[in-house]
């Protein structure tokens, strides 16, 4: 039986009952809240239709003819279980009430019942998937404006990430701070993707350049402008007209430099190496550094004005030690991307290594994460091969589990994190090793901002 409302609403119902006056009432009664219900007198009809049609909501009896509706729900395999489920029944106990609660039942009602309590019930559920769904937009929503390499939700990062949207929109200059491998420059990129300068983005690392090449790299030259010249070539501030020059390890580049790039900001025009006219280009800078701006200018080795007219806004990246609750996001992230890389299969993660992972003070922050990953990867050693070849293992505060001073949420993320790294990135088989629905396996993914 099919019955159809002409309400906006495109959610779907089952409703499984071996009374026919009872599917009749209930799809009367819930007509105008869904835009498709179907009814089932039993669970193998049911089931085919389950396997035909998706439904958003299933109503279904306990005491049903052959099979009873806890051990059709129970038989369905986690991961394939997309449907909220209100049972109802007219020989209710708490031993059941608790097994269909456990299996993930949205409710649980005795027959016989009032309508407004059945109503009630729906409506919790229609509101809570419509919820989940309007979250769902917004995540994605929020995953064009983050590039998913910005990883991790502790409050520095997300902190970060709230800088990041609210100066992109500007043209302002940018000088994102940090130590080295704390992920400047996918700082940088994040800033220019949210920016909508329709240029490209082009990266710089002014410690590779030769000083006498530095000024032709940026700007330019024509030909015949010195020995070798051939041909003339547009520098690095043409190829991002319309764009975004992020210009990394800025505290490397020669004063003589600096002078120039100064104008070249303040005039918004560059003139190539042998040519007599300025050329207007139309450029973003984001600048990076892991030195110490302010104390260079005080010792004469950086241009206080230059110094003045990159530091608009200061991006601040906080070290890895400083963001632990990041690790175990980076640690998912860099070992599918380097499985993916290299054509093999996932790395099992244990619960010590994590712990070992947010106790070591990490040096060289994400890069050396990373490398770290790489190498367990390619040898097959647990990471504790690697503080072994570098230090002291070192240990959790609690010493034998997480951290003491962890909160609740963050032991159960980490640990499910791990379940699931050890199965493979499976879910459905993880959810049957922590005794949790698949579905709660993807709503915790979803609130973490995890694929």
């Amino acid at each position: 039986m099919t019955v159809s409302s002409g309400r906006w609403s495109a959610l779907s119902l089952l409703i499984v009952d071996d009374e026919p006056g009872m599917r009749s009432f209930l799809a009367k009664a819930l007509a105008r809240r869904f835009a498709q219900i179907e009814t089932a007198a039993s669970v193998e009809e049911a089931e085919a239709l389950r396997c035909r049609l998706h439904f958003d909501l299933i109503i279904a009896d306990i005491r049903l003819p052959g099979r009873s509706g806890i051990e059709w729900h129970e038989a369905i395999e986690p991961g394939t279980r997309r449907s909220d489920i209100i049972f109802m029944t007219g020989f209710g106990d708490m031993e059941t009430a608790l097994k269909a609660l456990r299996l993930g039942a949205s409710d649980f009602i005795l027959k016989p019942f009032n309508l407004d309590q059945m109503v009630q019930a729906v409506d919790r559920v229609i509101e809570r998937r419509q919820m989940e769904r309007e979250n769902l937009l917004l995540r994605r929503e929020v995953s064009k404006l983050f590039p998913p390499t910005l990883i991790g939700d502790s409050a520095k990062t997300c902190e970060l990430k709230t800088l990041i949207a609210r100066v992109a929109p500007s043209n302002a200059a940018v000088l994102v701070e940090g130590e080295s491998g704390t992920g400047k420059e996918l700082v940088a990129r994040a800033l220019h993707q949210l920016s909508g300068r329709v240029g490209a983005f082009v990266p710089l690392n002014c410690a590779s350049i030769a000083p006498e090449l530095l000024e032709s790299e940026l700007f330019g030259h024509v030909q015949g402008a010195f020995t070798g010249a051939r041909k003339g070539r547009d520098g690095l501030f043409r190829v991002a007209h319309q764009g975004t020059l992020f210009l990394d390890e800025i505290g490397e580049m020669p004063l003589a430099m600096q002078a120039s790039l100064l104008r070249a900001l303040e005039q918004k025009a560059i003139r190539p190496v042998g040519a007599e006219r300025e050329l207007a280009v139309d450029v973003r800078i984001v600048a990076a550094t892991n030195r110490n701006l302010k104390a260079e200018v005080e010792a004469g080795r950086f241009r206080e004005d230059l110094f003045y007219r990159l530091n608009v806004v200061a991006l601040p990246v906080a070290p890895l030690r400083e963001r632990i609750d990041d690790i175990p996001a980076l640690v998912h992230h860099f070992t599918r991307q380097l499985t993916a890389e290299m054509g093999m299969g996932s790395l099992s993660w244990t619960h010590e290594d994590v712990v070992a992972m947010q106790a070591y003070p990490w040096p060289g922050n994400v890069r050396e994460l990373r490398n770290l990953i790489e190498r367990c990867l390619l040898l097959g050693k647990p990471p504790a091969d690697y503080w072994q070849s570098s230090q002291p293992a070192p240990q959790s505060d609690g010493g034998d589990g997480y951290p003491v001073e962890w909160p609740l949420a963050e032991v159960e993320k980490a640990h499910i994190l791990q379940v699931v790294a050890n199965h493979d990135g499976n879910k459905s088989a993880a959810s049957r090793v922590l005794g949790v629905a698949r579905k709660t396996l993807d709503r915790k993914f979803k609130e973490w901002a995890i694929e």
